[in-house]
């Protein structure tokens, strides 16, 4: 079958990595998860952890555990380069795949994500996009197969501007503040735009938004722009080389790092290290730990690499995006177990695992029992809640690895939902969609 013979290429391209001998004897029962990745073009730096993560925390679950309660997981990567055609072309080529088709698309992009949402009704292929896509997707009464946990880009950015006002003394203390927020010119970049208005007319700070044009590698103008405006902060939604370019320019201005937070698609391994000596300083925020200690990276590391550390750390085992991909795969994987409680250890459809999304509960007996302790927090989705509005944290980069800069910052929910739920209800509208009744 094709995406078994996905699977057993993708284990072989690992360095270090033996015959992936649990697709050999693999049973009638297969659970396919399809994989847009982007592993070349400008953005392939920040794809490739992500993907290694995914392939990775998948192929531990056949090799240790035989699968998700004895039923085989399969995979087949697809090539988007970050591109919103490529990923719509990608999600038909594989939404078919499997015994029972597509368990879920995680898309990546949230221009590919746009595109998918009304797909996704249609084909009864649930969505999980993890961080980032449609904030207002997180209203599960109109987006019934749409899920974004733990925190979208409209909660991130309130729990920034908290920690800003921690920064300064207090929210009253925002007032006149200038804060830019330096932005990758497309539907994701902008994503944060509607939460940093309203929270501006709320604090009274004065913001610039300054866009980047893909894929960010001349960022002169805008840095000139921000040498005249002399920000207190500056907030940057970037991804790839942007982020290694703006942090550069930072530093060549001399602007402070301790005054410059990314988000958490601006705080990985590959945003910092070209960077040298002058990412010192960088913070970005975060709502998974970094590095490879904990208990679930021992387990990568023993069964997947025969204890080999070195070629766990070429494969990027512990940088920050491969932790975002195994994170995701454990959401992913877990709704597949959460659905098989009430449907059956056996191949699942997209509408049965849509079921399992929505009624997912990690708690942290769940974490410890996976080796995820101290790593993520605990999550809980419902009917009306597709997001969570997980809490977020501030991480810093010392010049060799992250570490924790802040406290767990929870979002803004009485600001945040209520924008939410205005987006959600203008979507359904232009769409004709009549929300669920969860109660």
């Amino acid at each position: 079958m094709k995406f078994r013979k996905a699977v057993l290429a993708a284990a072989g391209a690992v360095v270090g990595f033996g015959t992936f001998a649990a697709a050999e004897t693999a049973k009638a029962d297969e659970q396919f998860f399809p994989m847009l990745v982007y592993r070349t073009g400008a953005y392939a730096p920040s794809g490739i952890p992500v993907a290694n993560g995914f392939r990775d925390y998948y192929t531990l679950l056949n090799k240790r555990d035989g699968g998700i309660n004895g039923v085989t997981v399969t995979f087949e990567e697809c090539e988007t380069q970050y591109k919103t055609n490529l990923g719509v072309e990608c999600y038909e080529k594989l939404k078919g795949n499997g015994p029972t088709g597509a368990s879920l698309f995680n898309p990546y992009s949230t221009g590919i994500t746009y595109q998918l949402i009304p797909k996704a009704s249609v084909d009864k292929i649930p969505i999980l996009s993890m961080g980032y896509g449609r904030t207002s997707a997180a209203d599960g009464r109109v987006f019934e197969w749409v899920f974004n946990p733990p925190a979208t880009y409209w909660s991130q950015a309130s729990a920034v501007i908290k920690y800003f006002s921690r920064r300064v003394g207090g929210y009253d203390k925002l007032a006149g503040k200038k804060i830019v927020h330096l932005h990758h010119n497309s539907a994701y970049g902008k994503e944060a735009n509607p939460t940093l208005e309203v929270l501006a007319k709320r604090y009274g700070y004065k913001l610039t938004m300054i866009p980047v044009d893909h894929p960010g590698q001349e960022q002169s103008s805008q840095w000139r722009q921000i040498r005249r405006i002399k920000p207190d902060f500056i907030f940057m939604s970037g991804w790839g080389v942007m982020n290694q370019v703006a942090i550069k320019e930072a530093g060549n201005i001399r602007y402070p790092m301790d005054q410059f937070v990314g988000n958490w698609w601006s705080g990985s391994d590959a945003d910092v290290i070209p960077a040298g000596d002058g990412a010192k300083g960088y913070l970005s925020t975060t709502f998974h730990g970094a590095g490879a200690d904990f208990g679930v990276h021992a387990e990568i590391i023993k069964h997947i690499y025969g204890g080999d550390a070195a070629a766990a750390r070429e494969n990027k085992v512990g940088e920050v995006l491969y932790n975002r991909g195994v994170v995701n795969a454990m959401f992913a994987t877990e709704a597949v177990r959460t659905a098989q409680a009430k449907f059956g250890n056996k191949s699942l459809t997209g509408e049965q695992v849509r079921w399992g999304l929505e009624n997912l509960n990690i708690t942290q007996e769940t974490l410890d029992k996976l080796g995820f302790k101290d790593m993520v927090s605990p999550l809980k989705i419902t009917c009306e809640d597709h997001e969570t509005m997980g809490p977020v944290i501030i991480q810093k980069w010392d010049g060799a690895k992250w570490s924790y800069a802040s406290e767990w910052l929870t979002p803004m929910r009485d600001i945040v939902r209520p924008i939410v739920e205005a987006d959600a209800a203008a979507y359904a509208k232009e769409n004709n969609i009549t929300p669920r009744d969860c109660k």
